[in-house]
């Protein structure tokens, strides 16, 4: 790796382990052997964090990346693209410009159409926005897109190992992620899809991003739900409804769920970036 005589400044890499977009960063940085902090931003999904992270990422979301005295970024892709050409070695986007083109797609489907599916799902289950036969129409729905995404995904696979061909690259940490989440919701994958998510959880960088995210989990006893149910209740935890959440929520029959969050002020919408 190149490190142009700064090592002695420290990357500090803002994240929460169930967040698939610092996942990807996360894998990026392993892969590259690029030494980094990850903190968990205090007060995240309160719409008030403050400090280094809410300098670094005026959106308020995970991840963001800083290295003193220059760097504060935040948005996943750009974060990416930042760590490949400021770290080129080993190479994780290919040297091929369709081929490029190609991973930046998958990145970009992940990103904006099969995560608000997911987080659609979390919103149902875990967060109890839904019940009853509008909760189980939700889920169909989610289940039916999502396996219209694997479709999709399987396609662009095709039959090679790997996304990026022989080598694990940048539409492989981009994808995994997602559909480790899709996965862990009950939604699985199958075929050459199936066997190409075992082979990318395999690799030592994957696997420490899904343990983390795992150990994590809503459903896990020593995460206290009833308590983030109980701020969200009173407006002190907001669940962010991005564009493609937004979207969701609405064409998949959740108009409801939106109306609901609004009156009750307990999800939010990205405001003006101040300086």
């Amino acid at each position: 790796m190149t490190w142009d005589g700064d090592e002695e400044s420290e990357i500090i890499l803002y994240d929460h382990p169930l967040s698939p977009y610092a996942q990807k960063v996360k894998i990026a940085l392993l892969e590259k052997g690029i030494p980094f902090r990850a903190l968990r931003p205090d007060g995240i999904g309160s719409g008030v964090a403050g400090g280094g992270f809410s300098d670094a990422s005026p959106r308020g979301e995970v991840p963001a990346l800083v290295q003193e005295p220059d760097v504060h970024l935040f948005d996943s892709t750009i974060i990416l693209e930042y760590i490949e050409d400021r770290w080129p070695e080993p190479p994780l986007r290919s040297s091929n410009p369709l081929e490029q083109a190609r991973q930046r797609e998958i990145e970009d489907v992940m990103d904006s159409h099969f995560e608000a599916i997911t987080w659609g799902l979390s919103e149902i289950r875990y967060f109890g926005r839904a019940s009853g036969d509008l909760a189980k129409a939700m889920e169909e729905k989610a289940s039916l897109q999502l396996n219209g995404w694997y479709a999709w995904l399987s396609h662009h696979l095709s039959d090679r190992e790997r996304f990026e061909g022989s080598d694990f690259g940048w539409g492989d940490l981009c994808a995994v992620p997602f559909v480790n989440g899709a996965v862990g919701l009950g939604v699985p994958c199958a075929g050459h899809l199936a066997s190409w998510l075992a082979r990318a959880n395999d690799r030592d960088s994957v696997r420490r991003a899904r343990e983390e995210a795992e150990a994590n989990s809503f459903d896990k006893p020593e995460v206290d739900l009833d308590a983030i149910k109980g701020a969200l209740a009173q407006g002190l935890f907001k669940r962010e409804y991005r564009d493609h959440r937004l979207e969701w929520m609405i064409k998949s029959g959740g108009r409801s769920i939106v109306s609901d969050g609004i009156d009750q002020d307990n999800i939010r919408f990205i405001d003006v970036f101040h300086s």
